[in-house]
């Protein structure tokens, strides 16, 4: 499964994320959890609301699905850590669009 991009319905990001959460919800706090993939948000570079979640060496600007992501890594502990780490800005995301080239 795909995570939704920006131009999916609201109602299907809140179902990715309802389902992702319930499998989530099934991992025994005690195990060691990595999630890996291409969610289709963007976090931004400000952690000043995710500390914990994020460091300050992200890129651009937060959207609407960068909080989804966030919000559900905040919930299960999890940190985002293509953010924590000073790298070229090219390497920090999988995609960019052509006109920002």
């Amino acid at each position: 499964m795909y995570a939704p991009t920006m131009t999916n319905p609201d109602e299907n990001k809140e179902a990715f994320y309802n389902q992702l959460t319930s499998v989530l919800s099934g991992v025994p706090r005690t195990d060691k959890l990595l999630l890996i993939g291409d969610f289709n948000v963007k976090i931004g570079g400000e952690n000043d609301k995710w500390p914990l979640v994020m460091g300050k060496h992200g890129i651009g600007k937060y959207n609407s699905n960068g909080e989804l992501l966030l919000a559900l890594c905040s919930e299960f502990e999890l940190i985002v850590t293509n953010s924590m780490f000073k790298q070229k800005d090219e390497r920090k995301t999988t995609w960019i669009h052509p006109s920002r080239h």
